[in-house]
């Protein structure tokens, strides 16, 4: 899945309004829209981070040679 595209977007928006949801319901505290919105954007991230990783690893030709 690429980075750039329309379907890692809605990827993306899904994973937010889940975690969002989560935290926002699971949480009775006074703060807890601020607690939700950051949880959701770190989900966000740490999603995109993963995929940029597993997108550029997935494009090398060569394996390591030396793996034991």
């Amino acid at each position: 899945m690429e980075i750039k595209s329309y379907k890692f977007l809605v990827v993306l928006a899904i994973t937010f309004v889940i975690v969002f949801l989560m935290n926002y319901i699971g949480n009775s505290n006074a703060d807890r829209l601020s607690r939700a919105i950051w949880q959701g954007i770190g989900g966000v991230v740490g999603l995109t981070v993963g995929m940029y990783i597993y997108n550029r690893s997935k494009n090398d030709k060569m394996p390591p040679q030396h793996f034991d």
